[in-house]
């Protein structure tokens, strides 16, 4: 897998987020991947992101993955019980499926199903540890498995976050790690500053931390997120150049384009672009960097 040797070399790996359809028909999903397939490591497929109800990460990630195309795939703890869990992970690398990444997920007020409930059977550090078991040959009931996967395997911070302690997230990263995460991705991050104290404190031998760059769409994407989004922190100049600017879609990926740039230069291994249903932008994107 070419993200696994970028992390394991030290080189700057980018993963472009894939969102799923919305229904059945997944040729927007991979025309969008083949265009900047080789100019990025990987291609995360979320497990329905914000909640609003889509194709399943298992199912976007096949697809991917029949194509030629390395995915990561979500595994949410939000949606599953550990029986429904275990058995996404066999059938993703039984269909060739090498990379995941473990996440809480949203709660289902945020998105389109107020009525679903949301499970947790367990949490994301439980499931981190039920994969390790899974790879050693087991399942979280300790039955021996007839074959075992292998997963590189990922997970979420808040590093980076408005508000949150860098302390406190340092040690978060460091018990992710220790349960088994190669790499963690962060909050979209839009002022360097925000992420550097925890940096810090975080050991790069042991986790790779990867920066979210997030690609904004418009002057009024950017007011939501500030009144509704406040543990982002969206600086103030860059509000300013979205609201000066003629061509406001073109400004919002020179910003993204430069966000990358200057994680890539202060020692970054790697980025996770995101794009929330504009992938169509992302050769844009990648070509500048």
């Amino acid at each position: 897998m070419l993200l696994e040797h970028k992390l394991d070399s030290g080189e700057f790996a980018v993963i472009a987020e894939m969102e799923p359809p919305k229904g059945t028909q997944v040729a927007d999903l991979v025309a969008h991947a083949r265009r900047v397939k080789d100019r990025v490591s990987a291609f995360l497929v979320p497990e329905m992101n914000h909640a609003v109800m889509r194709m399943s990460a298992l199912g976007g990630a096949m697809v991917l993955q029949a194509q030629g195309m390395d995915a990561v795939m979500q595994v949410c703890c939000r949606d599953r019980n550990r029986l429904a869990l275990q058995g996404d992970l066999l059938a993703a690398a039984a269909c060739g499926v090498g990379s995941v990444v473990v996440v809480g997920g949203e709660d289902p007020s945020h998105g389109d199903h107020h009525q679903a409930r949301a499970v947790h059977d367990i949490a994301p550090l439980e499931l981190l540890s039920a994969i390790a078991k899974l790879q050693q040959g087991r399942d979280m009931a300790e039955v021996e498995l007839d074959g075992s996967p292998r997963f590189l395997v990922g997970s979420t911070t808040n590093a980076g976050a408005r508000g949150r302690s860098p302390e406190i997230e340092a040690e978060e990263i460091a018990r992710t790690a220790a349960a088994g995460a190669r790499f963690v991705i962060t909050p979209p991050i839009f002022d360097l500053a925000e992420v550097r104290p925890v940096m810090r404190r975080v050991d790069p031998g042991r986790v790779t931390v990867l920066p979210t760059v997030l690609l904004l769409k418009s002057l009024g994407m950017v007011r939501y997120m500030e009144h509704n989004m406040p543990h982002l922190a969206i600086p103030p100049e860059i509000i300013d150049r979205i609201q000066r600017a003629p061509d406001k879609v073109r400004e919002c990926v020179r910003i993204a384009v430069e966000l990358v740039q200057h994680i890539k230069a202060e020692g970054f291994r790697g980025v996770v672009l995101s794009t929330l249903g504009w992938e169509h932008k992302l050769p844009d994107i990648v070509e500048a960097i």
